[in-house]
């Protein structure tokens, strides 16, 4: 149960009410009242802005509403005291019975607890990573990989019909220099010194790609001109680094449902197909740009290209999308693609790419507009940079790459889980520092070891637990008296309880570092409430004097553990049951 929702269902009939009675006009307007978290817990368990959205409407001062809604509030069975504040504010303090209801909602539902239908099955195309195929993918690329994963993790958890994809960018000029990169790499393998030309890939990881393209065809290309070998050994390297990719992915627990690729997206005349769409709806001209604001490039010179409408649809300049010769440039590609998958029957698209694109997003908005005729919705979520430190000091150099920090150099060092924790502790669009001396610190200042020591410390209790002489029944655990639990106990199920607003909110704003951060404020309170147990007897889990209040203190610490789990699933990272220094 979202009881945002809820009780936001309980002000809408305590308001209706209130009409009935002639205390408010009939017919107002309910779809704006919402209830949520106070700024100040000290104020209440919620709030809602009832009185402030529905005094105009209903030609009375907001306070006058706010006092007869927390009259009629007061009758209600879960609400302990309704109180105004300031210019209507209407704070909610809810019966301690509510809260301990929740426990059985929680231990019910069990790894479906927060499962939400908020995206009533809407398809959604989330699409991350989409690096070159020239290389292995890099610490830059695990945050993307991550924070895309992460997201369609949560939305699948709201009740989307959730696609993950990888976009190969392998028709552009980096994909030449990739098989002339690996064909020398080739040549290598045969014994030949070779010597890597500036402007090619020098990275070793192509000596295996050489090696594997010898063993499959021998010496059969040692001979050939370029025009012979570059159409053969082009797909070979690129197959090869695709399986590289997707080892790395699976490595960090990403594993996509399709790969598309941008060659075979132009081979298929798609871009054609793109242009002639929005030439259809007049959007296409030949014209000559503005020239960049500032001093101009040395190379600068006005040339009549065709172009793209894309200040209708909220963009500062028109966009080139043929070149002077008739050429496609990048962006063309970019629309042919988004257009693809908009006929594919999504509406809703993400794409999560690097900082390096922000001076794209209002092109590839403006292209996704024109193309749907307004009925597509694209967001793109910009990843800010990784910085890499050890100890507080910068790590540039890779032990695999030599002069970069791969994404396996990450996983190989502190394991997927902490990379996938910690690269969502910021939002995507902030800068992330990453200590690998930190990361693996086992102290409340590393997030993932406070989030994860919680849930071990829930399993040590269940263990513990089901030792005793008369282990409680796990199957009671929904018909326990959770009366007997205290006032103690209410902050870590009132947290608990948030738990299936906060998956709503994340997966609408799109937003998957808000369970990190959720997930670290549970394991404050359930650490909280340990520590008070040490100091207080009558507080621990586990008193085998009293098997009622065991029973319903095994219920909560079941709870928190479901719902520790069920957040880290949801952002892919694997819960663990015990945790040595």
């Amino acid at each position: 149960m979202n009881l945002f929702s809820y009780l936001a269902a309980v002000v809408r009939a305590a308001v209706e009410e209130l009409s009935r009675d002639g205390v408010l006009p009939s017919g107002l307007d309910l779809s704006r009242i919402g209830v949520e978290a106070p700024r100040d817990p000290s104020h209440g368990d919620v709030a809602t802005n009832a009185a402030m959205v529905l005094a105009k409407p209903a030609g009375k001062n907001p306070r006058q509403v706010a006092e007869a809604l927390a009259e009629k509030l007061r009758g209600s069975a879960d609400v302990v005291s309704a109180e105004v504040a300031g210019p209507g504010f209407l704070n909610l303090r809810l019966t301690p019975e509510f809260w301990r209801a929740r426990l059985v909602d929680i231990v019910s539902a069990g790894p479906r607890y927060g499962d939400s239908k908020v995206g009533i099955g809407e398809r959604v195309n989330v699409e991350y990573v989409s690096a070159n195929p020239t290389g292995p993918l890099t610490a830059g690329h695990a945050r993307g990989a991550v924070v895309g994963d992460a997201l369609a993790g949560l939305l699948a958890k709201a009740g989307y019909d959730v696609t993950r994809e990888y976009y190969i960018n392998d028709a552009g000029a980096q994909v030449d220099v990739l098989a002339r990169s690996a064909y020398l790499r080739y040549r290598e393998a045969f014994g030949e010194a070779v010597e890597i030309p500036s402007g090619l890939y020098p990275g070793e990881y192509l000596k295996s790609v050489g090696a594997k393209l010898k063993a499959r065809d021998g010496d059969k290309w040692m001979t050939a001109d370029e025009a012979v070998w570059l159409p053969v050994v082009r797909p070979f390297a690129i197959d090869a680094l695709m399986d590289m990719i997707r080892d790395d992915l699976v490595a960090l627990g990403v594993k996509m449902d399709r790969f598309s690729s941008e060659r075979a997206l132009v081979e298929a005349g798609k871009v054609q197909e793109a242009l002639a769409t929005l030439d259809s709806k007049g959007l296409l001209y030949k014209g000559v740009l503005e020239p960049p604001k500032g001093k101009l490039p040395d190379d600068w010179e006005p040339r009549e290209q065709l172009l793209f409408r894309a200040t209708q649809f909220g963009d500062d300049v028109d966009r080139p999308i043929a070149k002077a010769d008739g050429s496609f440039t990048y962006f063309a590609n970019d629309v042919a693609y988004h257009l693809d998958k908009w006929s594919r029957g999504f509406n809703n698209l993400i794409d999560v790419v690097g900082a390096d694109h922000a001076g794209w997003v209002k092109r590839i908005t403006a292209a996704v507009a024109a193309i749907s005729d307004g009925k597509a919705a694209i967001d793109v979520k910009l990843c800010q940079l990784v910085n890499l430190l050890q100890g507080g000091v910068p790590v540039k150099m890779s032990k695999r790459s030599g002069n970069f920090v791969t994404l396996r150099d990450l996983i190989d060092e502190v394991g997927k889980d902490v990379v996938r924790f910690v690269m969502l502790t910021r939002r995507n669009d902030q800068t992330l520092d990453f200590d690998y001396d930190k990361v693996v610190e086992q102290s409340k200042d590393n997030p993932v070891f406070y989030v994860q020591y919680a849930h071990a410390r829930c399993r040590s209790v269940l263990r513990h637990a089901a030792a005793l002489p008369e282990p409680p029944n796990e199957a009671e655990l929904a018909s326990a008296d959770y009366a007997r639990l205290t006032e103690d106990e209410l902050p870590l199920i009132r947290a608990m309880a948030q738990f299936p607003n906060v998956i709503e909110q994340a997966a609408i704003a799109h937003e998957p570092h808000r369970i990190a951060f959720y997930l670290y404020e549970l394991a404050g309170e359930f650490h909280s409430l340990w520590n008070k147990g040490r100091d207080d007897a009558t507080l621990r889990f586990l008193i085998e004097s009293d098997p009622a209040l065991t029973l319903a203190r095994v219920g909560l610490v079941k709870a928190v553990q479901t719902v520790l789990a069920s957040g880290l699933g949801t952002i892919g990272v694997e819960p663990v049951e015990e945790l040595r220094a």
